[in-house]
């Protein structure tokens, strides 16, 4: 990753939303002071917080032109979608802001600097492409050694891809801090290397190192830490990445982990649409086959559910903390939308039972 913070014109033209602009609606809620405006011409001239109930003031632009207007630095891709490449009408506006002398971010499959063309233009403008999904030369084979680090590794689990592990790690590192405990984030996708600055996008790696990319993450993560918040990715049911869940699953050796729901969906890959065809069992089996898949490696319980309630009304929102916590005996909470304190608190006193509170 660069050492610059540049300001961000981000693409998200026609997906400017939570569940298919993940990129995008991250930077918007993580890192608004360096958003100058979003493109997405379906919703040009509305705010972010209009759109999307946060991100205040942020313009939406309907053309590329008035983006750059804003005097943005950078333009950062703002999705990440099935198969991650960049979609055909968009090629232009990066060339585009190439010509401008801006860098582009992009965190798709598909390598922005491995393309000849672009990477041509960007030579000869002397602009920066960043691919932060691409991952490092010669990750290991993971052996066990993450098991072995002092700090407390939590890892988030899922029900489902987009379900909310990335946004609940981020949200708890500051209660954690607050009871004296060194805490980092670890990023394994490129929305949270985005944020944080580091990190191996997972899914890009050569099965075989997934685990490894893993375990260097919590060696690196561990340092000078007391907990290691590892960002989480995909699902054991779903049917086309659990690999990667699985790689990190006993790549990282986790002490603890956190389980994330979206409450409102039933199927795996609901939010796509017609193609959603397997069911998400009862959180508490869900609970159990982590639990059992992680066992031989190193035993680990989930000790708390983060759910993922934007699209609920409030009182459904209450509601489904409540039948989280029934159906489990687990605390559960909307680490967005609601108190964090009884996921910080689980997490904290996992720690204390290992080590003892705090000094």
């Amino acid at each position: 990753m660069p050492h610059t913070a540049p300001t961000f014109l981000i693409v998200a033209d026609g997906k400017l939303a939570v569940e298919t602009a993940k990129t995008a609606t991250s930077a918007i809620r993580y890192l608004p002071e360096r958003v100058v405006a979003v493109l997405d011409a379906s919703k040009a001239g509305r705010t972010c917080q209009d759109v999307l109930g946060f991100g205040g003031a942020i313009p939406v632009v309907g053309t590329i032109e008035e983006g750059f207007a804003r005097g943005p630095q950078a333009l950062l891709v703002g999705i990440a979608p099935t198969g991650g490449a960049l979609p055909p009408a968009w090629r232009g506006w990066v060339l585009a802001a190439i010509d401008r002398g801006l860098e582009v971010w992009s965190g798709l499959h598909t390598y922005l600097s491995d393309d000849p063309e672009l990477a041509t233009r960007a030579k000869a403008r002397g602009v920066r492409l960043f691919d932060f999904r691409k991952p490092p030369e010669h990750l290991p084979v993971a052996n066990g050694r993450a098991r072995l680090v002092e700090a407390h590794v939590c890892l988030t689990v899922g029900t489902d891809c987009s379900s909310g592990k990335m946004t609940a790690q981020v949200e708890l590192v500051a209660g954690l801090q607050a009871k004296g405990l060194r805490t980092r984030f670890v990023p394994t996708g490129q929305t949270g290397i985005l944020l944080a600055g580091w990190g191996i996008s997972v899914d890009a790696v050569v099965a075989d190192f997934i685990a490894g990319a893993a375990e260097q993450l919590v060696l690196e993560g561990a340092k000078d830490a007391d907990v290691v918040l590892l960002e989480g990715q995909g699902s054991l049911i779903h049917p086309g990445y659990s690999g990667v869940t699985l790689g990190l699953l006993h790549g990282a050796c986790p002490a603890s982990l956190v389980l994330c729901h979206q409450s409102s969906r039933r199927l795996i890959g609901q939010y796509h649409g017609a193609s959603a065809w397997v069911p998400i069992p009862p959180l508490a089996q869900m609970v159990r086959l982590y639990e059992d898949a992680v066992a031989p490696i190193r035993p680990a319980k989930v000790i708390g559910i983060a759910l993922n309630t934007y699209d609920l009304a409030e009182s459904a929102a209450r509601d489904a903390v409540r039948r989280a916590e029934d159906e489990t005996g687990l605390p559960a909470t909307d680490p967005v939308r609601f108190d964090k304190a009884s996921l910080v608190n689980a997490i904290a006193s996992a720690v204390a039972r290992r080590h003892g509170p705090p000094a």
